[in-house]
């Protein structure tokens, strides 16, 4: 929502302003197609070469995040707390045949249909089943620390690449004031070729040229720069969820008491989504 009204806003400040000191719109709009034709043609092209057909749809999907916000909520939080908890816990006064069919058919557990929004999560599931498939392979051996190296670099890699979309934008923005440049260098080799024109005629043309440089400028600090660093924002914010399953899993093995436990998996989330203690202590007792 506030990346609809900031565009709006955006827009207003800027060619209302300019209509408000006495410019005139009509050779912004003139030139508008064709400059845009140019810039916005070669920034297509240049991301077209410069990535493969999964960086583009990820790119895609970047997009997307910036207009519909995080995926999660401090409800999923809150669910991820009681899923993890429940299959260590089950590890723990069960055993490792008890938990073993839930990690190795997680689409058929009755524990993880409890879930369904978390189990559309391919990362946070294998996150989940591939840790504790570790777990029960090794017999309770696995030393809690090793574990947790290997979750911290699942969930690094994992970042490394959910944040490709965010620094492709980024590149983007980066490269759009250029792109402005050679559209407005472009519209100067015109005007050069008709320099005997009369002076009227010529201002019009080099206003014209000029119209690419502004809207380089534009598109690059008022749009793909603001939405890179919101996609950026939506992604890290969404990240967090990896962290509570870390926290929870290796709290868990290191034998910590419940409240030990809770507290662990709660201070790696953002205030907003940070569920209650109580909420999560009663909701774990009567699970």
């Amino acid at each position: 929502m506030f990346a609809g009204i900031g565009i709006v806003v955006l827009l207003v400040m800027v060619f209302g302003g300019y209509i408000i000191a006495g410019g005139n719109i009509g050779v912004i709009l003139h030139a508008l197609p064709i400059e845009m034709t140019i810039i916005g043609g070669a920034a297509i092209g240049a991301t077209l070469a410069g990535n493969s057909a999964a960086e583009l749809k990820a790119l895609a999907g970047g997009l997307a995040k910036v207009f519909k916000g995080p995926q999660y909520g401090k409800q999923d939080f809150l669910d991820t707390i009681f899923l993890v908890s429940k299959l260590m816990k089950m590890l723990r006064v069960d055993g490792p045949v008890a938990v073993e069919p839930h990690i190795e058919d997680p689409k058929s557990s009755a524990i993880f249909a409890e879930y369904p929004k978390l189990l559309k999560d391919d990362t946070l599931v294998h996150l989940i089943c591939d840790t504790l498939r570790l777990v029960v392979v090794s017999s309770g051996t696995l030393d809690p620390r090793a574990v947790e190296d290997v979750m911290d670099n699942s969930i690094k890699t994992h970042h490394h690449h959910a944040l490709a979309p965010a620094n492709n934008l980024q590149t983007l923005a980066d490269a759009l004031p250029a792109l402005g440049i050679v559209a407005a260098v472009l519209g100067v080799v015109k005007t050069m070729a008709s320099i005997d024109q009369p002076p009227a005629i010529l201002g019009a043309m080099i206003g014209s040229a000029l119209v690419g440089t502004f809207l380089g400028v534009l598109l690059s600090y008022g749009f793909a720069g603001p939405f890179a660093n919101r996609a950026k924002q939506v992604i890290e914010a969404d990240s967090a969820i990896y962290q509570v399953v870390k926290q929870i899993i290796i709290a868990s093995l290191h034998g910590h008491p419940l409240p030990l436990v809770i507290e662990a998996a709660r201070s790696g989330i953002q205030h907003s989504n940070q569920p209650a203690f109580a909420d999560v202590f009663d909701g774990m007792r009567g699970r």
